[in-house]
C-alpha cells in the first residue's frame, strides 16, 4: 500500500509529545530553556500534533520555558500541564498566551489509594474539583484536556463518574493514564471500550480519548496501541521513552509499529518516521544519556546483524531478518557485525569493501583465523580482518601470513 492510499483510508492517530514534561521528570533529564526550544523545534520538525513543553506552576524556569516554546513554535498544539487549582491553571494559560495554538492540560487523581494518602480529599471532592476546574480552564482556553490521574488502579464506576464530569464541564480530551505502569493490554483497551459505552457523549460530542503509560513492566506501547485499538485517537509519548522510573511509551516504536504494520491496525501518525534517529540523537546530545544499544528503532544495534545466519540472510535478501529499512527511520544504513557467531559470507562481504577477493580455499582459512581471533577479541576492526589476510608466496606458491 502507497503512502498516499495510507493517507486516504486510515484514520490517524495523535501523537502528543511530552519529552519536555514527564520525560525531563525523569533524574538526569532536566533541561535548560535553550536546551528545551532545541527539542521543541525538533518536535516540531517530526511531526507530532500536541507538544506538552512542562508544568507552568512548578518554577519559574518552567514558567519561562513553556512561553518560550509557545512563541517560537508554530506547528504543534502546545500544551501545559496543572492540577485541578484555580492558580495553577492560570499560571498555564499565562504561560501559553503567545502560543498559536493551547491547550491547558488539567489532572486530579481518581483512584482511592491517591484521594486518601496524598490528596486527603474524598471522592465527592474530587468530583467537584474536577468540575469546577475544567470549566474555569475553558474559560482560558478553547481546548482543555482532563487526566484522572492513576486511571488503572481506580475504581471502575468512579473513573466513569469523574470522566462523566471532566466531559459535561467541557473537556475536549480525556487521557485515562496508567500512572505507574501497573496494567496489561487487555485491561486496558477493555477500560478504554467501557468508559466510551457508558459515557456516550465521548462520542456524540467529539471528546477524544487519550493514553499515557508508563513502561514499569514493560508494556508502556503494549498497552497504548490496545487503548488504540479500542477508540482512543491519541497517544502520549516521549522520544527514546523518557520519563519518571522505567520511562513512558516511546514514540518512535508507536509512530513505526502503525507504519509497518499498517496492513494490522488501518491507522496512521502525521510523524515524519526519516527524522526519528535525528531527534533521537539530539535528545541524546542534551540529556545525560542516550538509549540502550538494543533500544527498538533508535538504538545502535537496532539494525545490526552477528549471527552468521542473519548475516547470510541479510545478504541473500535483507527481507529475512529486517521489518523495515534503515532509511525509513532515519538510521545510517545496516551493520553487518563481525564477530565470533559470524559466518563466511559476512566475512567475504566485508574483504571485498576492503577490496580483498578471496578465493574459496583463501577464504577458508582467514575464516579459521578469524574465528580464533573473534573468540578473544569482543570487537573486529578492519584493520584485524587486514592482519589476517593471507597472500600466496612467489616463490614456494604456498599461503603467508601478511602479518
Amino acid at each position: 500500500m502507497t503512502d498516499t492510499m495510507t493517507e486516504a483510508t486510515h484514520p490517524q492517530v495523535l501523537i502528543f509529545d511530552t519529552t519536555l514534561r514527564d520525560g525531563e521528570q525523569s533524574p538526569g533529564c532536566s533541561m535548560t530553556i535553550e536546551e528545551k526550544l532545541t527539542m521543541a523545534h525538533a518536535l516540531e520538525e517530526l511531526g507530532v500534533d500536541i507538544l506538552e513543553a512542562g508544568f507552568a506552576i512548578a518554577s519559574e524556569g518552567d514558567f519561562a520555558a513553556i512561553s518560550s516554546v509557545a512563541r517560537a513554535v508554530r506547528g504543534p498544539r502546545v500544551a501545559s500541564l496543572a492540577r485541578a487549582r484555580r492558580e495553577d491553571i492560570d499560571a498555564a494559560a499565562r504561560s501559553l498566551e503567545h502560543a498559536n495554538r493551547a491547550r491547558i492540560h488539567v489532572f486530579l487523581a481518581s483512584s482511592d489509594l491517591h484521594l486518601e494518602y496524598k490528596l486527603r480529599i474524598s471522592r465527592e471532592q474530587a468530583l467537584a474539583q474536577t468540575g469546577e476546574s475544567v470549566r474555569y480552564a475553558r474559560t482560558l482556553a478553547d481546548d482543555v484536556e482532563f487526566s484522572p490521574e492513576d486511571a488503572t488502579r481506580s475504581d471502575r464506576d468512579f473513573l466513569v463518574e469523574i470522566v462523566r464530569v471532566a466531559v459535561e464541564a467541557g473537556a475536549t480530551t480525556i487521557n485515562m493514564p496508567d500512572t505507574v505502569g501497573y496494567s496489561t493490554p487487555e485491561e486496558y483497551g477493555a477500560m478504554f471500550r467501557e468508559v466510551r459505552q457508558r459515557i456516550p457523549a465521548i462520542d456524540q460530542c467529539g471528546v477524544i480519548l487519550s493514553s499515557h503509560c508508563h513502561d514499569d513492566l514493560g508494556l508502556a506501547v503494549a498497552n497504548s496501541i490496545a487503548a488504540v485499538q479500542a477508540g482512543a485517537r491519541q497517544v502520549e509519548c516521549t522520544i527514546n521513552g523518557i520519563g519518571e522510573r522505567a520511562g513512558n511509551a516511546a514514540l518512535e516504536e508507536i509512530a513505526a509499529s502503525f507504519f509497518v504494520r499498517a496492513d494490522h491496525y488501518h491507522l496512521r501518525t502525521g510523524i515524519h518516521l526519516k527524522k526519528l534517529n535525528a531527534v533521537s540523537h539530539t535528545l541524546r546530545q542534551i540529556i545525560s544519556f542516550g538509549p540502550s544499544p538494543n533500544k527498538a528503532i533508535v538504538g545502535a544495534n537496532a539494525f545490526a546483524h552477528e549471527s552468521g545466519i542473519h548475516q547470510h540472510g541479510m545478504l541473500a535478501n535483507p527481507l529475512c531478518y529486517e521489518i523495515m529499512t534503515p532509511e525509513s527511520v532515519g538510521a545510517d544504513s545496516t551493520h553487518l557485525v563481525l564477530g565470533k557467531h559470524s559466518g563466511r559470507a559476512a566475512l567475504r562481504h566485508r574483504l571485498e569493501a576492503l577490496g580483498h577477493s578471496l578465493s574459496p580455499e583463501e577464504l577458508l582459512e582467514v575464516y579459521h583465523r578469524f574465528v580464533a581471533l573473534a573468540d578473544r577479541k569482543k570487537n573486529i576492526y578492519d584493520q584485524d580482518l587486514i592482519g589476517l589476510l593471507t597472500h600466496r608466496d612467489h616463490h614456494s606458491g604456498e599461503m603467508a601470513r601478511v602479518d
